[in-house]
This record gives structure tokens, C-alpha cells and sequence, in this order.
């Protein structure tokens, strides 16, 4: 009789160490808007063999407006912003921290703080894990929006906020940047510093972070304190490269890309990337920019009617982009997406059309491929993946 023995072994992790097979399902998280039937936060499943979310969630965590989702690195902790505001149901701009159980990837609230600001669209933790960065949006001109800075403890714990950095506006678009705007905020690759996006300033803000010298007030400052944009160009959200050396930029109004050279905390403009270019003003409404895991491709959303996914090639040596596609989202207004953990898909929140869809991705080309589902959800606002550690 044939020895099976080695087909059984196959795929698995012995005291031999014969290979894993690789994994492929994984739980996706989805923040939502919650002024119509969203309930807040939900965990599903995903099958990266075939690219197809399972419909039923595991777990629903009801929140007000968890628009926007930060990991810790050990995935032992979710920050999620309540982007509340004027108007809502809670008109009180909130923080809230969440424990995830390592085996079953349960969610457990930890606590909730105000954000001091309305419309929290965007946070990030400090690399050493210190601080939460909020960034308060605020839609309305009167207060405008703010920088928050609040502390973390070691449990995932958050303190109030010990912190608050208001930037003057540009007043370039009368409807639009009569105050500030804060959007995103973003620690440099060494942690040393902060960068703070503010569409109503056209302008990126930088910080020194060393908590270590103030505990209440861990940022000053920089110098340059700032990095000056187009007038009217918005800036919204900034990644960094794997590599440290570049940077790209989002501008929501002008639908553009910068990219920069980085470098102890100065960033450098070496190239502008037009999403839009010759196309009406409804077409411009830039979002957001994902790199693949390898760094060799750049992705970008671009809402407005134009409703598009684009990708680029990344010139290893300057970080300067290429354009390759331009693809329909299939959906109205992609407010985030996702590259799978494998690589073989991205997910797509359409925020206006209540939906999720997943699209084929060729690892080597970059070049998305053919739509495998479109998933039902009311409001989707982000996505992110948990991996088993």
C-alpha cells in the first residue's frame, strides 16, 4: 500500500518543520455611518482563496459613526473614531477603544473619550504606541477643526486629551476652507514626528513628538513647522513608504497626488500627479492611497461623479508614479478600500451606494481584474483585516 503519510503531513507545521499552508481566512472589520440602518461596526469573515465575504457578520459592535478604524501592531487593540457632530443623533465627537481577544478576535469596548472637536475623521497611534493623534474634522467654520492628542495606556486604555493644535486657514475656497479642517495625521517612519493634513489650511503641519520631555504636551513645533500646497488643493491623507525615504499625498479638492523625498522630518515635493486632470470640478474629490505590501504599486480613490480606482507604478529609487489603470469602483463615493492579506484582492467601501465590493488583483502586474462580489452594506467607511498573530 502507498505511504500517505507525507500527503497528510502536507500543509502542516511539525518538529520537522515542514511548510504551513498558507492562510486564507481572515476577519475583515467595517466601520460604517450610522444615520441609516448601520449599526456601527462589523466583523465578517473573508475567504482569500476566492475573494468573497461571508454575509453574515461574526460580530456586530454597535457604536455611533465608527468612520474610521486604527490597529494596534499587535492587533490587541482597535481606536475607532464616533464621528459625531451638530445635527446627529450624538452630537458629541467621541474616541472609544476596544479589546480583541487574540484566539476569537471578539471585540470588547475598553472605554470612550470626547475628542474635544467635532467630526473625529481620522486617528493614528504614536510608534511607540503611546498616543492616539485625532484629527477633528469639524464640518462647520465656527469652531473649525483641531489636532487632538490623547494618551494610551498599555491595556488600551485612553486618557483625555492632554493636547490641542489649531491651524490657521487658507480661505482659499469661500465655502469650503473659511477654517480649518484637520484630516488625517500620520507619524513620520522613525516616530520622531507628526504630520497633520489640513484641508481648510492647504497646508501639512509638522510636530516634534517626545512625550518623554512633556508628557502634556508631547508635540512642538517642527522646523519647518509646515509644508505648503497648492492654494485650494485640500490636503487630506499621507503615507509614508515602506523604505522610510518617500512619501504620497492626497488632495482631496484639486484631486491630485504629491509625492515627496522624506527626511528627518522634512518633506520635499519632487513630483505632482494629476487624478483628474481637464475633468469639472465634480470629478475632483480625492480620497484615499493604499501601497502594495511588495512597494511597488500605488493605489488612490477618487470620488466625485469620476468614481475611480487608479493605479501606479513606484519608482523605487525617487517614489515618482506612473499611471497604469483607471478603473471604475462600480459604486458611488469609495471612501476606503483594502488590499486583502494576500495581495490577490481589494475591497472597496462605495459610502453612497451601500456597498463592498471585491476585485480581482494580479500580485505581479498590480493591475486590477474582474469584480467577485458586491456585498450589501449601509454606509461602509473603512476596512480593515485582522491577521492571527
Amino acid at each position: 500500500m502507498r505511504n500517505l503519510w507525507p500527503l497528510l503531513m502536507a500543509g502542516s507545521v511539525g518538529a520537522m518543520g515542514v511548510q504551513a499552508a498558507p492562510v486564507e481566512h481572515y476577519q475583515l472589520l467595517v466601520g460604517s455611518y450610522t444615520a441609516g440602518q448601520s449599526q456601527g461596526i462589523y466583523r465578517l469573515n473573508f475567504d482569500s482563496a476566492n475573494g468573497q465575504i461571508d454575509a453574515k457578520p461574526v460580530q456586530v459592535v454597535k457604536s455611533e459613526n465608527p468612520s474610521w478604524l486604527t490597529l494596534s501592531k499587535d492587533q490587541r487593540h482597535l481606536f475607532v473614531v464616533n464621528e459625531n457632530g451638530p445635527g446627529q443623533k450624538d452630537p458629541v465627537g467621541r474616541v472609544s477603544s476596544y479589546a480583541i481577544d487574540p484566539k476569537t478576535h471578539e471585540l470588547s469596548l475598553i472605554s470612550q473619550v470626547q475628542s474635544l472637536g467635532n467630526e473625529p475623521t481620522h486617528s493614528s497611534l504614536s510608534g511607540d504606541a503611546s498616543h492616539l493623534f485625532v484629527s477633528n474634522y469639524s464640518v462647520a467654520e465656527d469652531p473649525g477643526g483641531t489636532l487632538a492628542v490623547l494618551p494610551v495606556n498599555a491595556d488600551g486604555k485612553l486618557k483625555t486629551v492632554v493636547q490641542m493644535s489649531s491651524h490657521p486657514s487658507s480661505r482659499v475656497n469661500p465655502e469650503r476652507q473659511m477654517s480649518a479642517h484637520v484630516h488625517s495625521t500620520v507619524s513620520s517612519p522613525d516616530g520622531k514626528f507628526v504630520f497633520s493634513n489640513d484641508l481648510g489650511a492647504d497646508k501639512i503641519f509638522v510636530y516634534r513628538f517626545d512625550p518623554k520631555a512633556n508628557p502634556d504636551l508631547p508635540l512642538t513645533a517642527a522646523t519647518p513647522a509646515s509644508v505648503q500646497l497648492p492654494p485650494g488643493s485640500g490636503p487630506r491623507h499621507l503615507l509614508f513608504s515602506a523604505d522610510g525615504k518617500h512619501a504620497w499625498l492626497t488632495m482631496e479638492m484639486s484631486a491630485q497626488v504629491a509625492v515627496f523625498d522624506y527626511r528627518n522630518g522634512t518633506l520635499e515635493q519632487t513630483q505632482m500627479v494629476d487624478l483628474a486632470a481637464g475633468q469639472p470640478t465634480s470629478d475632483k474629490a480625492a480620497a484615499a492611497l493604499h501601497a502594495s505590501k511588495d512597494g511597488k504599486f500605488l493605489y488612490v480613490s477618487n470620488r466625485g461623479t469620476a468614481n475611480q480606482l487608479l493605479v501606479f507604478a513606484i519608482d523605487p529609487a525617487t517614489g515618482h508614479l506612473k499611471e497604469l489603470q483607471r478603473r471604475s469602483v462600480e459604486g458611488d463615493h469609495p471612501r476606503e478600500f483594502s488590499l486583502d492579506p494576500s495581495g490577490k484582492f481589494v475591497l472597496i467601501a462605495n459610502q453612497k451606494s451601500n456597498q463592498i465590493i471585491v476585485v480581482e488583483r494580479d500580485t505581479q502586474s498590480g493591475l486590477l481584474g474582474k469584480t467577485v462580489q458586491k456585498l450589501p452594506m449601509d454606509a461602509p467607511s473603512d476596512l480593515k483585516f485582522l491577521v492571527r498573530q
